[in-house]
């Protein structure tokens, strides 16, 4: 009996024990084999991620395949959004350079307070539909009903099953386990810093890298605390104030829309520029067409730009218009819920092709935005870079 349960027993031991080795060695190599050195990029331009179906996979996939890291801005989708995306970006990748990839993708979410949103009181409710009620389209806003957003955890399901190069995080630092899942499948995580202090705390959380957002940057203020004090520092001197705090590489954005501008970001201690607004324009971008209207505009770059709550709830930077000066001072709703209560407002402007009501996220440097196919804007960005640096010299 002894002599059959070995001969019965031991080869099931062996697989149990060739199978746990064989994972532990891939987590291992995936691990510690990342996929691209942020500290050396051949081309170091990022396209920002941009939430609200304005990363395509068609402009996340122009960019890597020329060379700079596509990004997805995945806040607003559901899991089986977000697989399909990077199933579509790879597949475009595949047709357009074979099995020969160069660039990166990168994927975005915002991070919510563990604890949740708490309902706002009834009166801050009743104030913020009232102020929005007297918006075209806005009366039809109501309150927000829970759950206010979608669930990180679920969310990244779609990531685990089809890893991109890299993972990065708004608004706060992810729980620990998700970076540590990141990092046994070889991507590499960033999050958005907008001071030193939070930096540090990217830092700490074990992050790889940090995305130091300027003051000038369009969109959402990754700030930790949205209504915390907020230095607003600006871009360049942020990225040498953290390179005095933190040793992790630093992406650079906010304000960067050409060669010369990502010349002085490298030349301040970034490895890369993280570019959003320039990359608005670009053929295969969802960018609407009254927002590019918009920024094509010289009129309308007398404007400018300024941060607003009044579209999310959240400080945001867009292009001056009627609604963002309509609501200035007004009573809002804290974000998301403010973002969801608008949602049906700007619906209707953008199917009357009315821009004055719809979220006209952008830098303070709209004004230098190309028409461009987005392959044809990374190798003009180039040769504008390496001018600025030859002139340097």
């Amino acid at each position: 009996f002894g002599s059959r349960f070995f001969r019965l027993i031991i080869p099931e031991i062996y697989l149990l024990v060739l199978s746990f080795s064989c994972r532990t060695f891939l987590n291992t190599v995936a691990h510690n084999m990342a996929p691209i050195c942020l500290r050396s990029l051949r081309v170091p331009i990022v396209q920002a991620p941009m939430a609200g179906g304005i990363t395509t996979p068609a402009l996340v996939a122009a960019v890597a395949d020329a060379g700079g890291i596509g990004a997805f801005g995945f806040a607003y989708s559901t899991r089986e959004k977000i697989s399909a995306d990077l199933k579509a970006t790879e597949n475009l990748r595949t047709q357009i350079s074979g099995s020969r990839k160069i660039g990166a993708v990168n994927a975005n979410f915002f991070v919510y307070p563990e604890g949740g949103i708490p309902r706002p009181s009834k009166d801050t409710t009743t104030k913020a539909l009232a102020a929005l009620a007297t918006q075209p389209g806005g009366q039809s806003a109501s309150e927000p009903q829970p759950p206010y957003f979608m669930d990180l955890n679920d969310q990244l399901e779609a990531v685990w099953e089809q890893p991109p190069d890299l993972l990065t995080f708004h608004f706060g630092i992810p729980h620990r386990s998700i970076i540590e899942r990141a990092k046994s499948l070889g991507i590499l995580v960033g999050v958005s810093a907008t001071s030193p202090a939070e930096a540090q705390e990217i830092a700490a959380g074990g992050a790889d890298f940090v995305v130091a957002q300027g003051f000038e940057a369009g969109g959402h203020r990754g700030i930790f605390n949205e209504n915390g004090p907020d230095e607003q520092l600006p871009t360049l001197e942020l990225v040498r104030r953290l390179k005095e705090h933190i040793q992790l590489p630093i992406f650079a954005a906010g304000g960067i829309m050409d060669g010369k501008d990502i010349a002085d970001a490298l030349a301040a201690g970034a490895v890369a520029a993280q570019m959003g607004t320039a990359f608005l324009t670009c053929a295969e971008s969802g960018t609407g067409r009254p927002h590019r209207e918009y920024l094509a505009s010289p009129e309308i770059a007398k404007r400018g730009t300024t941060i607003t709550r009044g579209f999310s709830g959240r400080p945001a930077r867009g292009i001056v218009n009627k609604f963002i000066e309509a609501m200035a001072n007004q009573p809002v709703m804290p974000f998301p819920l403010q973002n969801t209560a608008t949602g049906q407002l700007r619906k209707e402007a953008g199917a009357r092709g009315d821009a004055e009501y719809q979220s006209l996220w952008a830098g303070t440097n709209f004004a230098k935005c190309r028409s461009l196919p987005a392959a044809e804007l990374i190798h003009t960005l180039m040769a504008e870079l390496q001018e600025a640096r030859g002139a340097r010299l």
